[in-house]
């Protein structure tokens, strides 16, 4: 099947079921689509540090929405901002109801695929473990399930008596500022820190939130039943990969598969072998047809 891709992505909003309007990027394909990806980006990044790996898609024949978080990305409403948990997983699950539906009544037999990278792989796991019935393949690069990152016992202890005080809008910094965490590769480096959408602060609702989702993944793993894709980066400063494997282990999914990177930093849109890791993803998406959930 030939097919063209868009050359740049369209920006839509999306209005929430609590009214809050919300950016997406969309890219669509000039045929039938081979499947639908709906894509979550990070906690500090946005679907624009994406766009490569994206276009790619694209021009393979997959329709994709990338989110922009809100509070995140291009929303500037509520910046830094999202509570709780229940209302990031419905903000999901909206979107993939909505695009279950558009696949259905062109009726293609074709997959609904929820993508996500770093951070946005701890809200697709919770999304996918508490409304499995929406999404017919999960599809994980480096989530932040299981992260190295992590408070001290000094802020861990501040940000539950700010919860518990209802201070949910201050904001804190968001412990990733270092580029080097990210990427080895200078150019990329230079792109994260001078990136006017990057995100650097998150209020305490927000952290809060994260938490929220925390306690969904660690109760949904058996829920977990569809294929499952999980690419990690072997020397990643922000993920605990050990950790990570022993949760992709409890997944209920019988369709598994592991594919590990050695000499990658974190975000591997930004490394060397990214087309490697695009391939990937590509095959295990070329196989997904033939195992639609019904």
């Amino acid at each position: 099947m030939s097919v063209a891709a868009a050359v740049e992505p369209v920006v839509c909003e999306y209005t929430a079921s609590d009214g809050y309007v919300f950016k997406y990027r969309l890219w669509r394909t000039a045929g039938e689509p081979r499947g639908y990806v709906v894509a979550l980006h990070g906690i500090q990044s946005h679907p624009g540090w994406y766009e490569y790996s994206t276009r790619t898609l694209c021009e393979s024949g997959y329709e994709i929405r990338f989110l922009d978080r809100r509070g995140a990305g291009l929303n500037e409403v509520e910046r830094g901002h999202g509570m709780p948990a229940a209302r990031l997983v419905a903000d999901v699950t909206q979107v993939l109801r909505d695009v279950r539906h558009l696949r259905d009544a062109a009726e293609l037999q074709v997959p609904v695929v929820l993508m996500a990278v770093s951070w946005g792989g701890k809200l697709a796991n919770a999304v996918c473990g508490t409304r499995p019935d929406l999404v017919d393949a999960l599809a994980l690069q480096y989530p932040g399930i299981k992260p190295l990152i992590r408070p001290t016992w000094w802020q861990d202890f501040k940000l539950r008596y700010a919860t518990k005080r209802g201070w949910v809008n201050y904001r804190v910094p968001i412990p990733l500022d270092d580029p080097e965490l990210f990427t080895d590769e200078p150019d990329w480096q230079t792109f994260i820190a001078e990136d006017p959408l990057a995100l650097h602060e998150a209020s305490v609702g927000f952290l809060a939130a994260s938490r929220g989702l925390d306690r969904i993944n660690d109760r949904v793993p058996q829920q977990i039943t569809q294929p499952v894709l999980l690419q990690l980066a072997g020397r990643d400063r922000i993920i605990d990969n050990v950790a990570t494997k022993k949760h992709f282990d409890r997944l209920g999914s019988k369709d598994k598969e592991l594919v590990e990177y050695p000499n990658a930093r974190h975000t591997l849109e930004f490394e060397p072998n990214r087309d490697e890791v695009i391939g990937d993803l590509l095959e295990w998406l070329g196989r997904l047809p033939d195992r639609r959930s019904p």
